[in-house]
């Protein structure tokens, strides 16, 4: 064997030593740094909405979400949408919490659609409670961290009448409790109706007053003008449990909104969701890497800004939800 050979080898074995001995929590340098920064998961997450359009063209179904999550994003979590669950079944949602096991996934959050709270038919009230006590209990199976379920009302509507309203938290009390019972939270998003106006979901959080309750916050997704979606976005930080982060934000002031959730000491995922149903795999990538460029910074000891370069196009389609969906009670 050559000198150089054994130079390396002896250099290579010095260094694996080294690394045994050191702490379980192991330190990384950021070669463009010369930072370190503690080796955690970058809590970062894909939700399964972006797929839509292949889930409807028949190509990806629940258990090729967790492939993609896992194999072609390398994340550690899969944020579930149950327009991927096909049942609420016991049996069923246990294979898909072996698929979640098997690859090491955590669920983050479970949106559930088609289960908002109020509605003016009182039949269709009924069956959505249903639907949305089968979701709470699938989230427990599952291992879902928060349940998403919309609080209703209507679509262009910014405030609840006081039957509605007095219903809406009657009902969030029961879902935060059953969550809270069961090691998770239960919330609203910002996301159609009053409840994606900053004052309605102010007034929600606080009527709902439960450790079980939570907000998913579609960051930049509050009705107002832009200087009030700045101050909702800022102001409902310290409430957020879940994020869902679009395109229009990826390319936009990214870097500004997850330091406000990051200021208010949020600890959840940052989830990326894309509309289009266009080129699903290659869009989501693109707005994945924007939201990990960020996080590296910040472990690094960054800003977040350093890492972090715009894209100027726009993928076609637009970043908008599908306005073929009338209903927005079924809009993701």
């Amino acid at each position: 064997m050559s000198e150089s050979r054994r130079g390396f080898l002896k250099a290579s074995l010095t260094a694996a030593a080294a690394m045994a001995g050191s702490s379980p929590r192991a330190v990384f340098a950021d070669q463009s740094s010369g930072r370190t920064a503690d080796r955690e998961p970058m809590r970062a997450s894909v939700m399964a909405y972006s797929f839509h359009g292949l889930l409807k063209e028949g190509k990806m179904d629940v258990f090729g979400f967790l492939e993609t999550c896992k194999y072609r994003y390398q994340l550690q979590a899969a944020d579930l949408w149950n327009g991927f669950i096909v049942s609420t079944e016991e049996g069923y949602l246990q294979k898909v919490k072996d698929a979640l096991d098997e690859r090491e996934l955590v669920v983050p959050n479970l949106a559930v659609d088609g289960a908002h709270i109020w509605v003016d038919d009182a039949s269709a009230r009924d069956k959505n409670y249903e639907n949305a006590l089968a979701h709470l209990k699938a989230g427990k199976i599952l291992g879902a961290r928060f349940v998403r379920i919309d609080a209703g009302g209507g679509a262009q509507d910014k405030e609840w009448s006081n039957e509605a309203f007095d219903h809406i938290v009657k009902r969030y009390q029961e879902y935060a409790q059953y969550a809270y019972d069961h090691g998770f939270k239960a919330g609203a998003e910002v996301h159609w109706g009053p409840e994606h106006y900053w004052p309605s979901m102010q007034k929600l959080y606080k009527a709902v007053n439960h450790p079980g309750f939570g907000i998913c916050c579609h960051i930049g997704g509050w009705g107002g003008t832009p200087q009030e979606v700045d101050v909702a976005d800022r102001e409902a930080a310290p409430w957020v449990v879940h994020t869902h982060i679009d395109w229009t934000i990826t390319e936009g002031p990214l870097v500004e909104k997850m330091t406000n959730l990051r200021n208010a000491g949020y600890q959840g995922f940052y989830s990326v969701e894309h509309h289009s149903a266009k080129a699903e795999y290659a869009e989501v990538a693109i707005q994945l890497s924007k939201v990990r460029a960020v996080l590296q910074s910040w472990r690094t000891g960054g800003t977040g800004a350093s890492s972090y370069t715009s894209r100027l196009a726009r993928p076609t389609g637009g970043a908008d939800r599908p306005s073929e969906l009338a209903d927005p009670s079924q809009m993701m």
